[in-house]
């Protein structure tokens, strides 16, 4: 593999993410304390913002959803239409069943819908309406009863479509909140919001430091780093295509890695110049230059083989990839977040209109899991009934015997109970008397 660009020197950014962790503890500790005047502390401490109630009226939301151009709104019900189609197929793929694997044995698995949901749509420097679409629509179509979705202003302002995109997506609460303090009153409750049961949405480093405070207090999606897109590329793919996407994702974040990993050389230095130039006239230049300059990589590699190889290893929440067969890599690739085929496919599809979810795991996490999709928002649970009494005994036999294995005598009497009662014949231990079989 020969490297034509790799990050800059690395930084140690320990102290940084100790004083994160930190900071977060205390926000989190005095909302349990303190309840709504806690999150109202840290509302005006954090983003001078303290209107007389977060919540949203149903009177405001519409006021709010009126001030919204028709063609975004009419954009915004676009992609949630493609989001909830492809939730209800998901959701059409997850099959309860109930068998009989002994005579009179059954046992069946259903799928029960999480209470309440907690969604948090980031903003802070621009609105970020497609995470409604992602959180909320999602969340409804799996059947949650309460969806209390969060949103903060953006430099004191009201971010008008992103309030409509929660309307819409069926938010039964939404509050005009962000940051720690709105993952927390959403996660642990106060006086006046109940909690949730699960808690879904990205955020910046406070928030996704929040959700992995709380995590095993309340249910989460998953952990989200920053946003993350890897190329994949042979001799046939447009450089500039290559350099534009690769900025697209850039721009999230001063520490958005963008990776291109090619077959050809003259490929990767043509994209390499291609985002000299685009850089400079990026209105986004702001974040998208410094996760270039210190999170880009292109790495040229002698085959496809090692190109795959490479992605694997990485495993990167986008992977996008423009080679002459790129469905290839369906069966080639096993650790990405999310897959996007060919050059009429982008990552910027997926973040914003095509359906699927762009709520995924980074920083390698897409080595054990996906992301989020319509099952996080339900509980897979599992019953079981017994109804012949012959099937009871034997189970309860070898029940006996297997928990004194274990050492486990009250299991193992819990089992005997069973078979004597098919038997009529008292254990050893007890001079119960069982009665006569029972079908």
């Amino acid at each position: 593999m020969r490297t034509l660009k790799d990050r800059s020197a690395a930084v140690d950014r320990t102290a940084e993410a100790a004083a994160v962790t930190a900071t977060v503890a205390r926000i989190l500790a005095d909302i349990e304390a303190g309840g709504d005047g806690a999150v109202r502390k840290y509302s005006e401490e954090l983003d001078s913002w303290s209107p007389p109630s977060f919540r949203l009226s149903d009177e405001e939301i519409e006021r709010i959803v009126a001030t919204v151009p028709a063609q975004a709104i009419e954009d915004i019900r676009f992609a949630q239409a493609q989001v909830r189609h492809f939730a209800e197929k998901q959701l059409e793929s997850m099959h309860e069943f109930e068998v009989e694997t002994m005579p009179g044995v059954h046992l069946g698995q259903k799928h029960i819908p999480v209470a309440s949901v907690g969604a948090y749509i980031p903003g802070g420097r621009y609105p970020l309406t497609a995470s409604a679409h992602m959180t909320i629509v999602t969340a409804k179509v799996a059947g949650v009863a309460r969806v209390a979705a969060c949103t903060p202003p953006i430099r004191g302002e009201i971010p008008a479509a992103t309030i409509a995109a929660m309307s819409l997506a069926g938010a039964d609460e939404i509050y005009l909140l962000g940051g720690v303090q709105a993952v927390g009153m959403l996660a642990l409750g106060t006086e006046t919001v109940p909690r949730a049961d699960l808690v879904a949405g990205p955020g910046n480093a406070y928030v996704a430091e929040a959700k992995k405070q709380l995590y095993g207090r309340v249910g989460l999606d998953l952990f989200a780093g920053p946003t993350e897109i890897l190329v994949l590329a042979d001799e046939t793919a447009d450089p500039f295509t290559v350099a534009v996407d690769l900025l697209s994702q850039a721009e999230h974040g001063p520490d958005s890695p963008a990776v291109l990993i090619t077959t050809s050389e003259d490929l990767a230095r043509e994209a390499i110049a291609h985002v000299e130039q685009i850089l400079p006239g990026m209105p986004t230049k702001d974040m998208a230059e410094p996760a270039w300059r210190d999170y880009g990589e292109v790495h040229v590699v002698d085959t496809i083989e090692d190109a795959y190889a490479q992605t694997d290893e990485r495993a990167f929440e986008h992977v996008e990839v423009l080679t002459a067969d790129p469905r290839a890599a369906l069966d080639r690739l096993r650790n990405y977040g999310s897959l996007f085929l060919g050059e009429r496919t982008t990552v910027s599809f997926g973040d914003k209109v095509i359906g699927t979810n762009h709520v995924l795991p980074t920083r390698g996490a897409a080595r054990y899991t996906g992301g989020l999709w319509v099952g996080k928002y339900l509980k897979t649970v599992t019953y079981q009934e017994i109804t012949d009494a012959a099937s009871s005994a034997l189970l309860g036999e070898v029940c006996g015997r297997a928990s004194r294995v274990e050492l486990f005598e009250g299991h193992a009497r819990s089992g005997d109970i069973r078979a004597a009662a098919h038997t009529g014949v008292s254990p050893e231990w007890t001079d119960h008397a069982f009665g006569p079989v029972r079908d």
